[in-house]
């Protein structure tokens, strides 16, 4: 049986970041005029998403997504191609309109715990040196997406091969995360 293919960045194994990275540009598939991002800063919480929004290379079942502080990214080339896929999602994923790619994700809700965050894919940057996978978020939504549901072991346990600890929602510490915030907005946690 032939190993499960999870996106090309991960396939022949999770490359380690670089310590003193600070970030590079992602660049867009246009062949003419492409768009591109600059970022300046390493990535935060880099995962294998199954979520049916993200942007996934042709035949992936995950996208590959971390974040970085919105404060830090910056669109120097071909903005006006730009557009919002979906104006009612949380995130505000900006697409090229030329080649569709997601070029970063944005949470403009100030209320939620992700606001100050924007969501990249660092497979897209020439630059090497993002910080790496650590997990797989919403596994079982690949399945939304066309997986066949009787496969979905052999897709956790290529997960887990490649140090990518399989979820159903977000990674501990990001759930701790927005719990935290959102205890903290209702009062219940002071400080």
């Amino acid at each position: 049986m032939a190993a499960v293919s999870i996106h090309p960045s991960v396939d022949n194994g999770v490359k380690p970041g670089a310590k003193d990275f600070a970030g590079g540009t992602l660049v867009c598939k246009c062949t003419s005029n492409p768009v591109e991002v600059t970022i300046k800063s390493q990535s935060a919480h880099n995962h294998a998403c199954g979520c049916s929004k993200c942007w996934k290379p042709k035949g992936a079942l995950f996208s590959v997504v971390a974040v970085v502080g919105r404060d830090k990214v910056s669109v120097t080339k071909g903005a006006e191609k730009l557009a919002v896929v979906d104006g009612a999602a949380t995130i505000q994923r900006h697409a090229c309109r030329g080649c569709g790619v997601h070029m970063y994700g944005r949470v403009e809700n100030t209320r939620h715990p992700f606001y100050g965050l924007d969501f990249i894919h660092t497979e897209l940057s020439p630059q090497a040196g993002w910080s790496a996978p650590e997990f797989a978020a919403f596994v079982s939504s690949i399945i939304e997406a066309g997986a066949d549901p009787a496969n979905m072991g052999a897709v956790r346990a290529r997960l887990k091969a490649l140090g990518l600890e399989p979820y159903d929602c977000l990674s501990p510490p990001l759930m701790d995360f927005i719990a935290t915030h959102l205890a903290r907005a209702s009062g219940v946690l002071k400080g």
